[in-house]
């Protein structure tokens, strides 16, 4: 097996697997270097996949406890299969990443096992189990994501005080947890549990859930959130938790820097991530990284070192796995003299809680803190009959638009299958659509994606119908 290649990649997840195939596609003889033994980073293997499918079984869960009555659909009292739906989870995951090995087999890339450390502009050294080889390449591409953030106050012991990794293989379903951080994860890892009857509380620094995305859906979700009977203190530090061997004590201080003591089964750290870039040589090759450890790069994707590339989650922008797809992509059209790009402002954001999360474009905030004159529509999945014959009613759609030329310029969504609605909303800030190009299309009815049409029909002058 030669050890030359066209192009390196260090990482084999969504980011860099995707680079490698298109590199292939496009002619280059690809390596990739992946640590884990299996493919797919942490999206596939203890991110995205696997946290989706737990998603997915415990809202059918709820959806039988609590809904199922209401379409005349009569059952005993459903149980939770806390085993099956662990190795549900499993089977989902492996499938998953024997798709990305069979891609690799398709493109003929090579793929060495270890973890990768540059060694010079061409040159990657492998180590695996004791055992070091030499790989080089024309050009080399970093890719390899990000890790849980710790606490220095609340260390994870990995028992008790445990991280995302952990909290989807519980060995048991909790009677009590605590969740510090009202981001992407601890509500969607919270949704997971309570659903399964879990006492959930989370504790926020900031002043409601999903701080990043648009405030008032931040207020949707938290409503939606408190009828599976969470627990919410928003404006709270946890100062300290400390761990015995069936409980953890959990001492915070709220906005009024008054104490509060909280105990539960668990506590599950979900702060955010870190850049993966310890341990790469960087130093080395004089590569700069920020304050929060993220690669510095040009807009080609290009580090200090001409012949390096980095794309993902350890550089600029959100950490999202789409995100670093879109990236790899780019990057790798960019290195064989192609004109890509990726549009930022088009990189959706979704949340997997019930009712679903998502959003693209500026929000509210951004635009007033710019200066930006807008305009907006919000429409109420109830008034649309597709999502009442469902009993699927909550949630809204907002349009904003450019108050004088009517261009979109986000689109925030919360209620049933938004995640995939979002799409639409992508395709028109991608194409800087304006609101009544929105409204004045014809969407099928009955179905969700009506309630779009309404709040840009909306945005576009009040012309909604249906509310």
């Amino acid at each position: 097996m030669t050890n030359q290649f066209d192009l390196v990649v260090i990482g084999g997840g969504p980011g860099g697997y995707v680079a490698a195939v298109r590199g292939a596609q496009l002619g280059l003889n690809v390596a990739v270097i992946e640590q884990r033994a299996t493919l797919g980073g942490t999206c596939l293997n203890v991110g995205c996949i696997p946290s989706k499918a737990l998603l997915d079984s415990t809202e059918l869960f709820h959806q039988a406890k609590t809904k199922f009555s209401v379409h005349g659909i009569d059952i005993s009292e459903p149980k939770a299969n806390w085993k099956q739906m662990l190795q549900r989870k499993r089977d989902v995951v492996a499938t998953t990443t024997k798709g990305i090995d069979f891609l690799m087999q398709k493109n003929k890339i090579t793929r060495f096992v270890g973890k990768g450390t540059i060694q010079s502009p061409t040159t990657v050294s492998v180590a695996n189990n004791g055992e070091t080889s030499l790989v080089t390449g024309g050009k080399i591409l970093i890719a390899t994501g990000s890790t849980v953030t710790p606490i220095s106050s609340v260390p994870f012991d990995g028992k008790r005080i445990i991280s995302s990794d952990e909290a989807l293989e519980l060995p048991e379903i909790p009677t009590t947890m605590i969740i510090i951080g009202g981001g992407v994860i601890g509500v969607e890892m919270g949704s997971i549990y309570a659903r399964l009857g879990t006492k959930v509380t989370i504790v926020e620094t900031m002043d409601g859930l999903i701080p990043t995305m648009d405030r008032e859906l931040g207020r949707a979700l938290e409503k939606s959130l408190r009828h599976l009977d969470m627990v919410f203190h928003f404006g709270t530090k946890v100062t300290s938790a400390i761990s015995g061997d069936t409980v953890v004590t959990v001492s915070a201080e709220d906005k009024r820097g008054e104490l509060v003591t909280l105990t539960a089964d668990y506590v599950l750290v979900a702060v955010g991530r870190r850049p993966n870039t310890d341990g790469l040589g960087l130093d080395g090759l004089g590569i700069p990284v920020d304050s929060r450890g993220r690669i510095e790069i040009n807009d080609h994707y290009q580090t200090s070192v001409p012949s390096i590339y980095a794309i993902g989650d350890v550089v600029r922008g959100i950490m999202l796995a789409h995100k670093a797809s879109e990236e790899g992509v780019a990057c790798v059209e960019q290195m064989v003299g192609q004109k890509s790009h990726v549009n930022y402002d088009a990189i959706p954001g979704v949340v997997y809680t019930w009712p679903e999360v998502a959003s693209v474009g500026k929000t509210e905030d951004e635009l007033k803190q710019a200066g930006i004159p807008f305009k907006k529509g919000n429409a109420p999945f109830k008034a649309s009959g597709r999502a009442r014959a469902a009993e699927e009613s909550d949630g809204f759609i907002k349009v904003l638009a450019h108050k004088e030329t009517d261009e979109i310029l986000g689109i925030h969504m919360i209620g049933p299958r938004v995640a995939d609605l979002i799409a639409e909303a992508v395709v028109a800030v991608e194409y800087r659509a304006s609101a009544e190009d929105i409204g004045i299309m014809s969407h099928p009815h009955p179905t969700f994606s009506e309630t779009l049409k309404e709040a840009a029909l909306a945005a576009s002058g009040n012309r909604a119908i249906h509310f």
